[in-house]
């Protein structure tokens, strides 16, 4: 069959799914200088063009602890009821105008109490500015379906809090859990006794790993802790040799753990070294479950649209392959079987049809 070719006009009309994207990393450059004028929060810039420029020049450090330091700025703004309700609804409406169709949206609650709210509070309100979200993309005839993934901060001592967090709202518009922050020296294991209680609540988890530590870390994951899909996972490649898969390897392809790829952001923390030469390239080749991510729009300056758009023109991408990412997301999303199958069937197939 002969490969399908697609330009970006194509792309951005393709239904997408994201599995990996942190709230706190996708807020409006305009929104955040109107929110931290209203707080008298000083930012780098208060021109919303040179704010975004700013991040994304901070980002491209080849730094994982100065990347994540760029979300003093973000967090400041997203301490109150109104900043929480606001980028929350922006962040939905900003996934529907992308054409994404499903997104899993994360964020640690415990980073958003300096104002006084209570953990719950915080989670009760980003649920809140997700269903105003959510009606106002399907008026508009663009419907997102938005679960949310509560994290705890690998590097304190919250983690089993945001663990019962995400056991209390699981029916709430909570669907599953993820650990955070700084990966190397805080490995997934300090927190066994989370992933333990969400195990026994039949809640399921994703872990950050195989993105600033390598192959132990990813071992701990999915080994020690039991996650059912991996953030990041570039290292992966570690357990790869001319082509020969190694055990730890086998055990990700054989059982389907997807792996939540993010290119521009391993680019700018230094765990890829270009598009071109990005793992999820040759890990699709050899099979494994990759999905296709954005991580954190503000702070890379990326959407869907663009990562696919860099996969087909520096990685030689097709439409079929983009087909493939997407229906890898939606099987390994963190909602029931028949809203996944529904979702493929109904609307991502017939949507790549439309391309083919």
């Amino acid at each position: 069959m002969t490969a399908s070719p697609v330009d970006t006009a194509t792309i951005r009309r393709l239904p997408k799914a994201v599995l990996h994207d942190h709230l706190d990393g996708g807020l409006r450059p305009a929104t955040l200088v109107e929110l931290a004028a209203e707080i008298g929060h000083t930012l780098p810039t208060t021109d919303p063009d040179e704010l975004a420029a700013w991040y994304y020049e901070a980002a491209n450090s080849g730094d994982l602890v100065r990347y994540i330091a760029t979300f003093e700025h973000t967090l400041a703004v997203m301490q109150t009821r109104e900043g929480l309700l606001r980028t929350a609804e922006e962040y939905v409406l900003d996934l529907a105008e992308d054409g994404v169709v499903y997104g899993e949206v994360r964020y640690a609650p415990e980073l958003n109490v300096n104002g006084g709210l209570t953990l719950a509070e915080v989670v009760e309100t980003v649920q809140e500015g997700l269903a105003a979200g959510m009606a106002k993309a399907a008026a508009a005839g663009t419907p997102v379906r938005v679960g949310t993934l509560l994290c705890g901060m690998r590097m304190f001592d919250r983690v089993r809090e945001a663990a019962d967090l995400a056991v209390a709202f699981r029916d709430a518009g909570v669907v599953g859990f993820d650990i955070a922050g700084a990966e190397d020296g805080f490995p997934p294991a300090d927190h066994l006794a989370a992933f333990e209680h969400l195990r026994r609540a039949s809640v399921p988890f994703t872990i950050h790993a195989g993105e600033a530590h390598g192959l132990p870390s990813i071992h701990q994951a999915l080994q020690v802790c039991g996650a059912q899909r991996i953030g990041h996972g570039v290292r992966i490649t570690d357990d790869i040799v001319d082509g020969k898969v190694g055990r730890l390897a086998g055990w990700v392809r054989d059982r389907r753990i997807a792996l939540e790829m993010c290119p521009t952001s391993n680019l700018q923390t230094g765990a890829a070294k270009s598009i071109a030469e990005h793992p999820i390239t040759a890990l699709r080749d050899l099979g494994f479950r990759v999905t296709l991510n954005t991580d954190n729009r503000l702070v890379s300056g990326t959407t869907m649209t663009r990562e696919m758009s860099l996969l087909v023109e520096e990685a030689g991408w097709t439409v079929e392959d983009l087909r493939t990412v997407t229906v890898n997301a939606v099987k390994s999303a963190f909602i029931p079987f028949d809203e996944r199958k529904a979702l493929i069937e109904d609307v991502v197939l017939p949507g790549y049809a439309s391309a083919l």
